[in-house]
Parts: C-alpha cells; structure tokens; sequence
C-alpha cells in the first residue's frame, strides 16, 4: 500500500469557531406550567469558544478533554452534522456546512455506540450496499475489502449476521465498512469502546497501519489515555470549549512536572524503612513490591538511588514514567 499522505497540506483547518447551545429551562413543577408557556426561559451554554487548529495530511491526533469539553461537538461540526455559530471550518479545503455530500466522500466517521451495520444481514450485504449506494468502482472495493478483510481479520465476519457479533467484532466490521471507499480523513469517536484487550490490540494496529501506509489522517477521541499514546503522536486537548494544549505527549509530561514511577521488589523479610524514603511518595504495595511515584524536576536520580541503597533485601529497581492517565488527571483538577 503506498503512503498518500501530503504533509505540507492541511487536511483540517479551524479558525476561531464558536458554537452555542439553547437549551429551554424548565422547573417540571405543575405551578410553573403557565409561566412557562407565557415566559419561557433559555438558556445559553457554550460548548467551543474561539477554538483555532489546524491538522495536517498524513497526521494521527489524538483529541482529548473531560466530559463536556466539545469533544463530540468538533468531530460533528468537522463532519458537517452541525454548523458552528461563528468562525470558520475548512477540512479538506472544503467547508463541511456548504459541501457535506462531497466531502462524506472522502472522509469517514466513527462513533463506537452507533453502527451502520444492517441488523438483520450478513456483514457483506452491509458492504455491498454502501458499494453500490456509493458508486464504489469496482476495483476500489475489491482493493479496499481485501485490505479490512485481511487486516482486520474479517474473513469469518462476512457472511455473519450483524445481530450475532459481539461488541468487538461489530467496531472491527464497522471500521471495515468505514473504509471501503478510501477516505482521505477518518474522525473516530471511542472507536475502542468496550473493547477487550484483544480486540483493542487489533484495531490500535490496524489504524497506525493505515495512518503509516495509507497516509490517512486521523483524529480519534477517547477517554483511555493509555489507547491514545500509543495511536497518537500529538494531543489536543480541550478544556469547556477552550484549547489547553496542543504538542506531543512526551511535551505534556514535561508541563506537569516531569512525574515519574520507582518500583522496588523486596525480600519477603524486608520492607523497614520502605515506607517513607526521600523524595519518594508511596503509591502502592503489593505482595513484596513497593510502588513509588517521584518528580524528577524536584529530586534526582542519584538522590534516589543514594536512598534505595541504604535499605536491605531489595532484588530489583524498575523505572519507569507516570502513566500519561495521571498526567492528564492532574490537568484536569488544575482546570476545575
């Protein structure tokens, strides 16, 4: 397969959209009934505020924030379901509000509650559809399903009732579906969403795969931190409709102060003095393995192994990073 991407091109550009909701403000009690029938009350709820970025061909983002952050309102306004209040929005050059049947061909989405699957079908019935509905050439779809059918592991899937898959199987056929008519941009919401970790392996692969191979830009959602470092190779994160950051994950861990982890392995007859050690919080002790977390902007490495080697019956000293969870867990209290 041959990388397509074009890195000096942008694929997304966003410039300073805003989007505001009304929502009717209603009490429920009975008294109020007339009052809001004669008066009735809205209300105005932000959810992005001058938001600005842009995504270039060829990048995989990882897109981040708390609930409520605007999030799913980007991916939906991207994709042309809503239109922003104010500001501008070009994704492939082309403003999704003015060009949505045009662009829909050459981008895919993905929400992980919703399917396109039809229900009572065989997978491919699904995919035969969308080919024919679509236009597909001939040649694109044989490419394409031989692609998802190998690298997905559809084989089985195919001639399976959509309604006999589990949740797993249903994203992995979803995806497959997504991509029979070559998108140039995928947007996937939660595309790893009550997953077992099998099937989360699977589909983590195959979208690096296609980003490296294919040149496909893609901008994912989710809240596990842990799926989006290891897809993504830049963040964005939102905070009430606001961007917050914008960089690498190595460039977040060193905003939030370079946190760290130190796990000590002990004899079953030690552990004194394991409890409290210099420039070392305890996190957890399991069995004979004491977890501690450290901040190396604050405390050395020499410091810290001058105090692990003062102790007795340690076998082993494992170091490692602070999962990017606490990281951005610790940004989102700053923010609160």
């Amino acid at each position: 397969m041959e990388n397509m991407a074009a890195p000096d091109i942008l694929a997304l550009d966003i410039v300073d959209i805003t989007k505001i909701y009304s929502q009717w403000q209603r009490t429920g009690q009975v008294r109020d009934i007339l009052r809001n029938l004669i008066h009735p009350q809205k209300k105005e709820i932000k959810a992005l505020e001058g938001l600005s970025l842009q995504v270039r061909q060829g990048e995989f983002a990882a897109y981040a924030g708390a609930n409520g952050a605007g999030k799913s309102t980007t991916i939906k306004i991207l994709s042309g379901i809503l239109k922003p209040t104010s500001g501008s929005v070009r994704v492939l050059g082309m403003d999704p509000s003015v060009s949505r049947l045009e662009l829909m061909r050459r981008i895919g989405v993905l929400f992980g509650q919703r399917t396109e699957l039809w229900w009572d079908q065989p997978v491919l019935t699904s995919f035969e559809w969308k080919k024919s509905v679509w236009n597909i050439p001939d040649s694109v779809y044989k490419e394409n399903l031989d692609m998802v059918t190998e690298l997905l592991d559809l084989g089985e899937l195919l001639h399976t009732f959509s309604r006999e898959l589990s949740l797993g199987q249903r994203m992995k056929a979803d995806l497959g579906m997504l991509l029979l008519h070559s998108p140039q941009v995928l947007f996937l919401d939660e595309p790893t969403l009550g997953l077992d970790v099998l099937a989360k392996r699977d589909m983590i692969t195959f979208l690096k795969k296609i980003n490296k191979e294919r040149g496909v830009t893609i901008v994912v959602t989710s809240h596990d931190m842990d799926d989006l470092e290891e897809m993504a190779r830049r963040i964005i994160l939102l905070d009430h409709g606001h961007l917050a950051f914008d960089g690498s994950f190595e460039e977040l861990r060193r905003v939030q102060g370079g946190l760290g982890r130190v796990r000590v392995t002990v004899s079953e007859d030690a552990g004194a003095g394991m409890q409290e050690l210099p420039g070392l919080t305890l996190e957890e002790v399991k069995d004979n393995v004491y977890e501690y977390a450290y901040n190396h902007e604050k405390s050395s490495m020499q410091d810290i192994l001058k105090a692990l080697s003062c102790l007795s019956g340690i076998e082993d000293v494992e170091l490692k990073r602070a999962p990017i969870e606490e990281v951005i867990a610790k940004l989102y209290r700053s923010w609160k």
